[in-house]
């Protein structure tokens, strides 16, 4: 439910085309995340998105048509390039906060079981849980080779050497990476691995659950239809 919910929420502020709605739906989303998870790890993440989307900032006001607002030599900020970059910027943001908090701090297995409860193709749901597992574990052994390289004296200089060693770096990771696939395949077919995993049933939802999915889906159409009026 919580999957669903986010999934909704995500749905009716991808929507959204005025910005007062957006930046209060921001503003509140913003409020729930810092009082549910307070952690500094969620902000961080945020930042990591907020630098891409500096992106339409640099690109959208002097790309756009519309009213100038500024001059800079030859090129010219629009009113209209600014307002479509700060409404995606505001929406992008919400949603990944929306992401964060409904779930971010559930577990790939416990998610790979609810797609495969909303029936989300097998394939594809233990695509999710392979890359979710072992993508820490080949971010282990990068930190390992590079650590290896440093101890080596390996000191990382704008020069064709260092350029070569990041190659070979970048290259072992990969050799390493198809040897794991190959023991992990190895030993899921000696556990008797027949193309599926498999998966417990998931718990009922309680009546709290069902408050939560109706106020988050119930919050998200209401803005929606605020925004349409």
């Amino acid at each position: 439910m919580r999957l669903v919910a986010a999934l909704i929420a995500v749905a009716a502020i991808s929507l959204l085309h005025t910005l007062p709605v957006a930046i209060a739906v921001f503003s509140l989303t913003a409020v729930v995340a810092a009082l549910h998870r307070p952690e500094r790890r969620l902000w961080r993440r945020l930042l990591h998105v907020e630098a891409f989307i500096l992106l339409l900032f640099v690109t959208l006001p002097f790309t756009m048509a519309g009213p100038t607002v500024a001059t800079f030599g030859p090129l010219h900020v629009s009113s209209t390039g600014l307002w479509r970059a700060t409404l995606i910027a505001l929406k992008v943001s919400t949603s990944v906060l929306i992401l964060l908090v409904f779930l971010g701090g559930m577990e790939p297995e416990r998610l790979g079981s609810t797609l495969r409860a909303l029936h989300v193709p097998e394939r594809l749901s233990r695509l999710f849980v392979m890359t979710a597992r072992y993508v820490g574990l080949i971010r282990d052994e990068a930190r390992r080779l590079t650590e290896t390289m440093r101890a080596r004296g390996f000191r990382p200089r704008s020069n064709r050497h260092t350029w070569r060693s990041y190659g070979h770096l970048l290259g072992m990771i990969l050799v390493r990476a198809l040897e794991r696939a190959e023991r992990v395949e190895e030993a899921m077919l000696c556990r008797g691995y027949a193309g599926h995993y498999p998966h417990s049933p998931l718990p009922a939802p309680r009546h709290r659950d069902w408050a939560a999915f109706a106020l988050v889906s119930g919050a998200a159409i209401l803005a929606l239809m605020v925004d349409r009026l």
